[in-house]
């Protein structure tokens, strides 16, 4: 029984020391794995706030060439209404 219990008095003692010993620090090159991860990832993030940016772009100038051409159909409606006014009123004229 004291074997059994030295055994296992040993066992706490050496689990104890392992368990106090420091983390193993980060190596260099494991220091220059992260510095190139965190590269990459700015260069994605630039990249992907470049493509915003063309989109935004492209959003502004499609909103441009609607109102252009909204404000173009609106005149020749105008047109349109305004040569049938004289048409009626020049069918008026000839009725008289």
């Amino acid at each position: 029984m004291s074997k059994i219990a030295a055994t296992l008095i040993a066992g706490l003692f050496a689990t104890s020391v392992f368990a106090q010993t420091p983390a193993a620090t980060a190596t260099p090159a494991d220091a220059h794995a992260t510095k190139e991860a965190a590269k990459a990832d700015a260069k994605h993030a630039k990249e992907v706030a470049k493509a915003d940016e063309k989109v935004e772009k492209a959003n502004a100038e499609a909103k441009a060439d609607v109102a252009k051409a909204e404000a173009k159909a609106s005149e020749k409606k105008a047109e349109a209404k305004a040569d049938q006014a004289e048409a009626k009123a020049d069918s008026v004229a000839r009725s008289q």
